[in-house]
């Protein structure tokens, strides 16, 4: 079950909104509404999940309509039409009273200028909203010094926020909303304010304090890198519009438009791009105590290949074997390719990235072996060529024989 659903979200601003919402409907464009009712449609039939304990961003540029969208989650803002289920309670129908207790229980929001009580200490600040709850006092101070160790301020309990960094500051507006045990956690450009190294800082923290907290998180940001950098799951909006739904590796192999390629091109696939969209998963493969010699050299001659991964007859992976090894053996009288088996080979999980798979690359152009970190079992082989195309931006047409030396020499 998802935690949060979006269904047709739609939010017009302007006085003649029911006339947009038509509009829209029979699929005029948000300039064409713009001009005949002077309504802007600051989101358009946004439509997606948000699954429990998920990091989820919505990313776009400045006005693409993202922080408006996530006002719409906690009904900040009134949606036009559509609905917000959250937990199967849709509340976008909600009364105040029940809405309130949505705003207070189960959606936290921290902004990107803090909205901090400048008059107030660190802790009544943290408190604040457990305050509101009419929680005693010595329980929400108990809650809140919690919640102060969790992000890192313990000792700055008493001092007034105005005399904390940008950095602190944040911390302080992450810890009040996490004082009301959210089930979800709204994040509007919360970083953005930040210097660069503050910033990265705070990124690093709060996929730490994720890996404890397991909240269900909504972020927005306009930044690509932020994004592929936090993201479970990316949302790419651009006019309103959600133009793509994805984790970042589908984002960055799979983008549904060009205004998503022209956003992705740039960006560094090395540390994203993982052993599972490079495999291919039905490589030719020397079976032990089945092939033997005779059958190995026959799959080598058919598939023009020198070397095969080895695997036991339930797919197991054992190792490499090479075509001199292999005619050694044969010359020796041996049947089964057991003494031509290199063992000593390193392996990559589906789940492992183009960086982490570079030092795998060897002279003599051995594929690396995809296995199952439980069973062992092959999975498949990801080619060289594969990853030195993905590290050095080279193109297939452009790869040849002669390249591929220099193409690791590029990267050593």
């Amino acid at each position: 079950m998802s935690k949060l659903k979006i269904e047709d979200l739609t939010l017009i601003f302007g006085k003649e909104k029911e006339e947009a919402l038509s509009l829209l409907k029979k699929g005029k464009s948000k300039a064409e509404i713009l001009k005949e009712t002077g309504c802007t449609v600051a989101v358009k039939n946004a439509s997606f999940n948000i699954e429990k304990g998920e990091f989820f961003v919505i990313m776009g540029l400045s006005g693409s309509g993202k922080s408006s969208l996530l006002r719409c989650l906690n009904r900040l803002i009134e949606p036009t039409s559509g609905n917000v289920i959250l937990n199967d309670v849709n509340i976008t129908i909600l009364g105040d009273d029940e809405l309130q207790q949505v705003r207070r229980k189960e959606m936290a929001m921290v902004f990107q200028n803090f909205g901090l009580l400048p008059h107030r200490s660190v802790l009544e600040n943290v408190a604040f909203g457990l305050e509101l709850q009419n929680v005693p006092l010595e329980d929400r101070e108990q809650k809140s010094r919690e919640v102060i160790e969790l992000v890192s301020l313990q000792g700055y309990e008493n001092q007034h926020t105005a005399s904390l960094s940008g950095g602190m500051q944040q911390r302080v507006g992450l810890a009040r909303a996490l004082a009301n045990d959210p089930e979800i956690l709204l994040m509007d450009e919360a970083f953005s304010a930040l210097d660069p190294l503050i910033r990265t800082q705070m990124q690093d923290e709060l996929i730490d304090l994720q890996k404890t907290m397991q909240k269900t998180i909504v972020f927005i940001t306009h930044d690509l890198d932020e994004a592929i950098r936090l993201g479970d799951r990316i949302a790419i909006m651009k006019d309103g519009e959600v133009i793509q739904v994805g984790t970042p590796e589908d984002i960055l192999t799979n983008p549904a438009t060009d205004y998503v390629s022209s956003f992705v091109e740039k960006v560094d696939r090395k540390s994203i791009i993982t052993a599972a969209s490079l495999m291919f998963d039905k490589p030719t493969v020397a079976i032990f105590k089945k092939d033997g010699v005779e059958g190995s050299l026959r799959k080598m001659r058919t598939s023009g290949l020198v070397s095969l991964p080895a695997v036991s007859v339930d797919k197991h992976f054992l190792g490499f074997v090479y075509l001199k090894d292999i005619l050694e053996i044969k010359a020796q009288g041996h049947q089964t390719i057991e003494k031509a088996i290199i063992t000593d080979v390193p392996v990559a999980y589906p789940e492992t990235t183009v960086e982490q798979m570079l030092p795998f690359i060897a002279e003599n152009g051995r594929a690396v072996p995809v296995v199952d970190r439980t069973t062992n079992k092959l999975l498949g082989i990801v080619a060289q060529t594969s990853l030195l195309i993905e590290t050095t931006g080279a193109s297939w047409e452009n790869v040849t024989g002669n390249t591929i030396d220099n193409l690791q020499k590029e990267i050593i």
